[in-house]
């Protein structure tokens, strides 16, 4: 059966916790990041990504910036299994 994640590369596993209930623990700056986030992130990995970027930078904002890099690293990464090496196509000037 389909879920909502869509077509992707990246691994998916089966989880026994309550993603309602991780999600509803998260601060609200992340539940806010992941409200607009590109791919169907779990709240446990965001939770960790956050935390080692604020260990490593020791300002939130910079993190977060740091969560939308990692984002764009894996959708660069993704992005050409799912629609071809042309993606994203360039348009001409």
């Amino acid at each position: 059966m389909p879920r909502n994640r869509g077509t992707t590369s990246l691994k998916c596993k089966r989880r026994a916790a309550n993603p309602m209930r991780e999600y509803d623990h998260l601060p609200a700056e992340l539940r806010i990041w992941l409200s607009q986030a590109v791919l169907p992130w779990r709240a446990g990995s965001v939770q960790r990504a956050f935390d080692k970027a604020v260990a490593r930078t020791g300002d939130p904002e910079l993190a977060l910036k740091e969560l939308n890099d990692i984002q764009a690293r894996l959708v660069a990464k993704d992005a050409p299994k799912v629609w071809g090496g042309a993606y994203p196509a360039r348009l001409s000037s």
